[in-house]
C-alpha cells in the first residue's frame, strides 16, 4: 500500500471530494464544497515528492520534471479511482486528486429527470452536459451512459482524460480510451472512433475547434454523441460552440449544430441543508423544432425564452430548478440567490439580501 492511501480512505470516510497536497502547507480536504484542512504537519517538497511519485509511472515522472504539469488516473481497488493533477509551485510541488467512485451512481439515485434518462435511448445526436468545474458534469454522464449500457444492445466508446467512471458491459460492448495513454488526443480517438463501428461516443471535454467539429460530424452520420463543456447555461452553450469556429464557417456550423443537437443540461451543485451532500440543479433544453429554428437563424438569446414555454418537453430554466430546491427547504436561499440567474425571484426568501458590489 503506497503512504499516500491514508490520505485518500480519510477523504473517502469524510465524504469529501478532492484532496489537495501542497510543499509549505498543510494537507487539505474540499468537503460539500468547503475547503477543510487536515490535522497534519506541513508538507515539505521534498516529503511530498516522494509520496506523490510512489504513485506515479517514471513515463509520467519524466513528463511532470519536462513540463511542470499531469494528468493521470489512479485506482485503489474497492475504494475508487482518483483523477490526479500534479503542478508546480512557489513552494514545489502540488497536487489535487478528485475521488471518482468506483460504483457509478444510476439516473434514479442521482435524481435525474425522466426526460435526461430518455436521452440514453437516443438513436443519433449530440448531447452536452456543461457547468463549471466541479459542477458534477461527468457525474450525470455517467448515469446516462450506464442508462444506455442496460437498455441498449451497441458499442460504446468513451474518451477522457484520464479515464474517471468505468463501466461493466451489460447490454452493451464498452471501450474506454484514455487521452495520452491509448491514443494521442481527442480529435485522434474521435477521428478512430468513426472506423470502430460505434453506436454511442463519449467525450470528456470538448475543448478544441478540431474536436467539436469531428464531434459534430459523428452527430450528423448517425452516431449518438455525449460531450462536456465549462459553459453555465444552454444558450451560452451554442455561442461557445458557434464561436470556436471561424467567422466564415460560423454560417455553416449554425445548421450543423441546429439539425445534429438534441439536448443541453447546465448544472450548478448546490450544498444541501436537509442533510450531508450536495445536489445539482439543472437546465435542460430541448432541441425542439422551435429551438433549432432560433439556432439556424442565430437567435440563440431567445432560447432562455423558449426553454420556458417549453415544459411539456420536458425544458426547465435553471431558476425554476433552483427554485424548487429552495420550496423544498433542500439548499438554503442565500445560496440560491447568489447562483440564481434572476435574482430578484429569490429575494422573498431572504431576511437580507447579500450585498454584491458587481451589480451596483
Amino acid at each position: 500500500m503506497a503512504r499516500i492511501d491514508a490520505f485518500f480512505k480519510l477523504l473517502h470516510e469524510q465524504g469529501g471530494s478532492d484532496l489537495h497536497l501542497a510543499a509549505g502547507t498543510q494537507p487539505a480536504m474540499r468537503i460539500r464544497g468547503e475547503v477543510e484542512r487536515v490535522k497534519y504537519h506541513v508538507l515539505s517538497n521534498e516529503e511530498l515528492k516522494s509520496l506523490l511519485y510512489e504513485i506515479t509511472t517514471e513515463e509520467k515522472i519524466k513528463e511532470f520534471e519536462e513540463t511542470g504539469d499531469i494528468d493521470f488516473g489512479y485506482e485503489i481497488p474497492g475504494l475508487a479511482r482518483y483523477r490526479a493533477n500534479y503542478f508546480r509551485q512557489k513552494n514545489g510541488v502540488g497536487a489535487v486528486f478528485r475521488e471518482i467512485p468506483s460504483e457509478v451512481l444510476t439516473a434514479d439515485q442521482l435524481g435525474l429527470p425522466n426526460v435526461v434518462k430518455k436521452l440514453a435511448t437516443l438513436p443519433k445526436g449530440m448531447v452536452l452536459v456543461t457547468g463549471p468545474t466541479g459542477s458534477g458534469k461527468s457525474t450525470t454522464l455517467a448515469a446516462i451512459v450506464d442508462e444506455a449500457n442496460k437498455v441498449r444492445r451497441d458499442h460504446i466508446i468513451t474518451i477522457e482524460d484520464p479515464i474517471e467512471f468505468v463501466h461493466r458491459p451489460q447490454g452493451c460492448i464498452i471501450n474506454h480510451r484514455e487521452v495520452h495513454l491509448h491514443t494521442k488526443s481527442f480529435s485522434a480517438a474521435l477521428r478512430g472512433a468513426l472506423r470502430q463501428d460505434p453506436d454511442i461516443i463519449l467525450v470528456g471535454e470538448m475543448r478544441d475547434l478540431e474536436t467539436i467539429s469531428l464531434a459534430l460530424e459523428a452527430s450528423n452520420t448517425g452516431h449518438l454523441v455525449f460531450g462536456t463543456l465549462h459553459t453555465t447555461s444552454a444558450a451560452k452553450t451554442i455561442d461557445r460552440v458557434i464561436d470556436i469556429f471561424p467567422a466564415n464557417q460560423q454560417g455553416q456550423v449554425r445548421s450543423s449544430l441546429a439539425d445534429g443537437l438534441r439536448a443541453v443540461i447546465a448544472q450548478t451543485l448546490f450544498k444541501r441543508i436537509d442533510k450531508k451532500g450536495r445536489v445539482a440543479a439543472l437546465e435542460i433544453m430541448i432541441a425542439t423544432t422551435a429551438v433549432r429554428n432560433l439556432i439556424r437563424e442565430a437567435k440563440v438569446f431567445q432560447i432562455p425564452s423558449a426553454i420556458q414555454t417549453g415544459k411539456k418537453f420536458g425544458m426547465q430554466s435553471l431558476d425554476d430548478a433552483i427554485m424548487e430546491f429552495v420550496k423544498k427547504k433542500i439548499i438554503s436561499p442565500e445560496e440560491a440567490y447568489n447562483k440564481a440567474i434572476d435574482k430578484n425571484k429569490f429575494l422573498q426568501f431572504l431576511s437580507a439580501p447579500p450585498a454584491d458590489f458587481t451589480e451596483a
